[in-house]
């Protein structure tokens, strides 16, 4: 399992989505991997220092991250839907379907300000 997480303006973690390898590969082929830019961020963790690559979520990335994660929620819907129709549902376009929506509710906090993609 692998982690993306989010950060507030404080610069400290506040949403951790854990992901399944194949998952994270599955989106680094995507437009996932192109959207907003990583800039090395000095943050304080657990009272120490460190330097972690984060995509600050300005409102045009956040809101290109959103279209992104809304398209791809609809395109696994309708795959489920039809595999459903087959009585076939595929147990890893499930786990992604859910996963999308998860990492799409937390697109949509603007509480969160940073991302960081491992």
């Amino acid at each position: 399992m692998l982690d993306i997480e989010f950060f507030n303006s404080d610069k400290q973690p506040m949403c951790r989505v854990e992901v399944a390898d194949t998952f994270l590969l599955w989106l680094a082929r995507t437009d996932f991997a192109r959207i907003g830019e990583e800039t090395a961020t000095d943050l304080l963790i657990n009272g120490e220092s460190c330097t972690l690559l984060l995509v600050p979520l300005a409102p045009l990335t956040r809101k290109t991250f959103i279209e992104f994660f809304t398209e791809s929620v609809v395109i696994h819907t309708k795959q489920i839907l039809l595999q459903l129709e087959q009585d076939q549902p595929q147990a890893e376009l499930v786990y992604r379907l859910k996963k999308l929506i998860e990492l799409l509710d937390c697109f949509k906090n603007e509480d969160y300000l940073y991302l960081q993609r491992v």
